[in-house]
């Protein structure tokens, strides 16, 4: 609706924005067959404008952001072709996406853009932009979903989704909650000063029998929260340091899911397990081929935890906390990496980290902006890049008709972070790509291709021990 206030959440991703880490997410779908600009002006007339947030552009004050309905909307102004020189191919592609991660949107228009090639390969390509205030990286998949069908024919009805109407209840907090008139007031409370300042505000507001329980909930966080602000600054590595304005962007080819999931129940741990710790062993290779010294070197990355309820109906906005992952990146067995990871992520699962992340970001958002990015810059600097793990559907989509072959996502890395890596799982395969800043790495494929290298000596492994325990000898008793 337009005139609606900006979420706190949805307000701090927007005042993050700066000329050397823009906040827009970016997308690349690569399609088998070819489309046109008509038809892809069809399925976005007909599916994305059914969010009515798409028509509308942020506007921010001193204190605060609503949303105004662009009066002069025009979708032509969001859709645009983009030529690329004839026989282009991979590389010609990542430097078109390049080229578009680091041009800003314009601040006049609703905050998104796709562009179209209609020529690459023997399909089309389409490198999608919006901003983070507007949604995830979930929610967009969710957006993205509604944009296609899972057959060749264009008409099918999209599927039911929500409306746009900021960040909603989270079932984790759902105890919570329910005690307090919203989630922003939550937020603010989370971060009072002291445990007996909270516990007496709470006490006014929430039933008591819930009090004993959220007052001890609350000084948990504050406990957490005060962990995640003693962490000290990551090393510096060719990883870190001073960002320009310009970002490069890389894909891999892509890893067989069916692997992935093989090498995960093999050794007891999560898929997600196995893509950070197949991530620790490229940054290690790559730092390593740099020339640092990696004995020993463990680095942090930012990654997003979604906090939706499962069972509820997709909508926009930002719904997701961050954890501070460390990475064993000087490991350079691929099982004891991997073991190494997977006991961080147990640690991180019993924590609420995901969730104080998330009360902050509320709280920033009620704060003035230079607040937030000083509180930004902290807090970024304990980490040397962001992994987004999003899971897409599994059978293959198909767009205005069109086959959709590869998809990958990356999203914006806030404050001093100038790296970014996508994990997008779609059609049995695992898509990887990353964006780095310029200045930093002028040659991201040097990662991405190093991903694919770490997972086969992972599976490798995996394969050599099952073979041993095959082919061993039965034992018997004397």
């Amino acid at each position: 609706m337009s005139g609606e206030s900006i979420s706190p959440v949805d307000l701090a991703w927007l005042r993050m924005d700066r000329p050397t880490n823009p906040m827009v997410i970016v997308a690349v779908l690569i399609l088998r067959d070819r489309l046109t600009h008509e038809r892809l002006k069809d399925v976005l007339a007909r599916r994305l404008l059914t969010f009515e947030r798409f028509l509308d552009r942020p506007v921010v004050d001193a204190l605060s952001g609503h949303w105004e309905r662009d009066a002069h909307f025009r979708l032509e102004s969001h859709l645009r072709d983009l030529k690329l020189p004839p026989r282009a191919g991979q590389a010609q592609l990542q430097a078109a996406a390049s080229r578009l991660a680091s041009t800003p949107l314009d601040p006049e228009r609703p905050l998104w853009q796709f562009h179209l090639v209609e020529r690459y390969g023997k399909g089309s390509a389409i490198i999608g932009r919006v901003h983070h205030c507007y949604a995830d990286g979930v929610a967009l998949m969710r957006v993205l979903l509604s944009l296609t069908t899972d057959e060749s024919s264009s008409s099918a009805p999209p599927p039911a989704i929500g409306k746009a109407d900021g960040a909603g209840p989270l079932a984790v907090l759902a105890p919570i909650a329910n005690a307090l008139s919203s989630a922003g007031l939550l937020a603010q409370r989370a971060i009072e000063a002291t445990a007996g300042v909270l516990n007496t505000s709470l006490q006014a507001l929430a039933h008591p029998t819930q009090a004993a329980a959220l007052a001890q909930y609350t000084a948990d966080a504050i406990r957490e929260l005060a962990k995640i602000t003693l962490l000290p600054e990551d090393p510096p590595t060719p990883l870190k340091g001073q960002l320009g304005r310009n970002k490069q962007i890389a894909w891999a080819q892509p890893v067989s899911f069916a692997e992935v999931r093989t090498v995960a129940h093999a050794l007891g741990c999560t898929i997600n397990d196995v893509l950070l710790a197949t991530v620790a062993g490229a940054f290690g290779s790559y730092l390593e081929s740099c020339g640092t010294e990696i004995d020993s070197l463990r680095l942090r990355a930012l990654v997003p935890v979604n906090l939706r309820p499962p069972d509820h109906a997709p909508r926009l906005g930002n719904e997701f906390g961050l954890v501070f992952a460390s990475l064993p990146v000087g490991e350079r067995h691929p099982l004891a990496r991997l073991h190494c990871v997977h006991q961080e992520m147990e640690e991180l699962k019993h924590s609420s980290q995901a969730v104080v992340a998330f009360w902050l970001l509320t709280a920033l958002g009620l704060l003035p902006g230079v607040v937030e990015q000083q509180v930004i810059e902290l807090f970024t600097a304990k980490a040397s890049a962001v992994i987004s793990n999003v899971p897409g559907p599994r059978e293959p989509l198909h767009v205005g008709g069109a086959r959709i072959e590869r998809q990958f996502f990356w999203v914006p890395q806030a404050g001093s972070i100038g790296v970014g890596v996508s994990l997008l799982t779609y059609d049995g395969a695992v898509h990887f790509g990353v964006i780095t800043d310029r200045h930093l790495i002028p040659h991201p494929e040097q990662i991405s291709k190093r991903f694919v290298a770490e997972f086969e000596r992972l599976l490798l492994h995996v394969l050599a021990g099952a073979a041993v325990v095959t082919t061993s000898p039965t034992a018997t008793t004397p």
